[in-house]
């Protein structure tokens, strides 16, 4: 109970802010009112989208007969993971601007490892031809079997749920890999830019503004 009171929800309710924040911007460039966070229909209808979205696959977890922890539970590694190469990103970024590549190999050569391994356990994950390995080839076996008749009549329901979420997946896990790599390459092309002197290093989006107090006033 303490584990899912202090780190699943509190997880879900960030993760569904967040989400929502980043529909709403991306929304509000086909419809503006949709982009502020103070226009109530946006917003209800925003969180809505991002709640629908995880409750998905918490509702796909309870109908796999494997169980929703050991169907998610390589994409909740994968993307743990991806998730500290994004941060690892931003870390460098923000060293760069600041100090030039004096400290970037700070964070710069942890970023490197985690893409290698993380890159390339996705990638198995997806492609690995070994069905205790790969989604698309344990997707393959099951709906060879399947075809063959191997399976009893009274699995061919969760066989079929099993086919249908290993190739899920595989699909989100290819997405998770895109959206990273267009991350990367957003960071490498700024990176670049601070390097070369072409790009303007700013650590703030906004002016400075001095503090109105006093001395005897703190």
């Amino acid at each position: 109970i303490m584990f899912e009171a202090l780190f699943i929800l509190t997880i879900i309710d960030a993760g569904t802010r967040v989400g929502r924040f980043m529909l709403q911007d991306l929304l509000g460039n086909l419809y503006r009112p949709l982009g502020r966070t103070s226009w109530m229909p946006g917003v209800i209808g925003a969180s809505a989208l991002v709640v629908g979205a995880w409750g998905y696959f918490l509702y796909q977890g309870v109908l796999d007969p494997l169980g929703g922890v050991n169907t998610l539970w390589p994409l909740f590694g994968i993307a743990n993971q991806l998730l500290a190469s994004v941060a690892l990103c931003v870390a460098t970024t923000i060293l760069l601007k600041m100090y030039g590549a004096r400290y970037a190999w700070v964070t710069a050569l942890p970023l490197a490892w985690l893409l290698t391994v993380t890159f390339a356990a996705a990638w198995q994950k997806i492609a690995s031809p070994l069905p205790r390995v790969g989604f698309l080839a344990q997707a393959a076996q099951l709906e060879n079997a399947l075809a063959t008749g191997s399976v009893a009549a009274n699995h061919i329901a969760d066989t079929r749920t099993q086919i249908f979420n290993a190739r899920v997946d595989a699909v989100l896990c290819g997405v998770l890999l895109l959206l990273v790599t267009a991350v990367l390459a957003d960071s490498l092309h700024v990176w670049i830019g601070i390097l070369r002197g072409t790009r303007e290093a700013k650590v703030s989006e906004t002016p400075f503004v001095p503090s109105q107090l006093q001395a005897g006033e703190l």
